[in-house]
């Protein structure tokens, strides 16, 4: 009896947990977005941005939606950091790539990035979000030129679950609708990339 309650409290405690990993160059805004999700889901204040430094190496940042666990992997951006990125596209379960919109000079760096990545075997079937950051500041490229340079990159991607969305990180405008959409598409592609179990 002991054994049927414990088995039952256990499956009722467990809490589904996802491994996303944030991508793009350096300077893109990745922890400055890190920061903002925990600080939109917990409701408490992440590091301003005058605090936030390159990341080097990895920052970690856990947040829960619904019942759900969503575990954010912020790798560094630099271009000798790229190498360590495939160390975890076996491990997670959606990629989210952010793009400096402002920095028009880098884009044709940030296509062949993505495209790298994207063509990697052991990311197939992973959800991937592009967020097109940096749109409170005047002159950043719009979501439609974006998907103008990244559209024949996102055809290679077939009938993956893949989508170009518009964020300020600093503001936090749009911030919401990415992770929400992640989580319906990480609930949907359980079967390609099942969820990890934690108490």
């Amino acid at each position: 009896m002991y054994t049927l309650f414990t088995g039952l409290y256990k499956q009722w405690t467990q809490k589904e947990e996802f491994y996303v990993i944030i991508l793009g160059l350096d300077n893109a805004g990745k922890t400055t977005l890190l920061e903002k999700i925990k600080s939109t889901f917990s409701g408490i204040a992440g590091l301003p941005p005058e605090k936030i430094a390159p990341t080097v190496g990895l920052n970690v940042g856990k947040v829960d939606v619904q019942s759900t666990r969503l575990n954010f992997w912020d790798l560094g951006g630099q271009k000798e950091l790229h190498s360590i990125w495939e160390k975890y596209y076996s491990e997670c379960h959606a990629i989210l790539f952010v793009v400096d919109a402002t920095d028009s000079e880098r884009i044709e760096e940030v296509k062949v990035t993505f495209e790298s990545v994207m063509t990697n075997d052991t990311v197939e079937g992973v959800p991937v979000l592009m967020l097109a950051n940096k749109q409170d500041v005047s002159g950043a490229l719009s979501v439609h030129e974006i998907k103008e340079i990244f559209n024949p990159i996102a055809l290679q991607l077939g009938a993956r679950d893949s989508k170009v969305l518009p964020v300020s990180a600093l503001k936090g405008d749009g911030v919401r609708d990415a992770v929400d959409w992640l989580y319906l598409r990480l609930q949907r592609n359980k079967v390609n990339r099942p969820p990890v179990f934690q108490r």
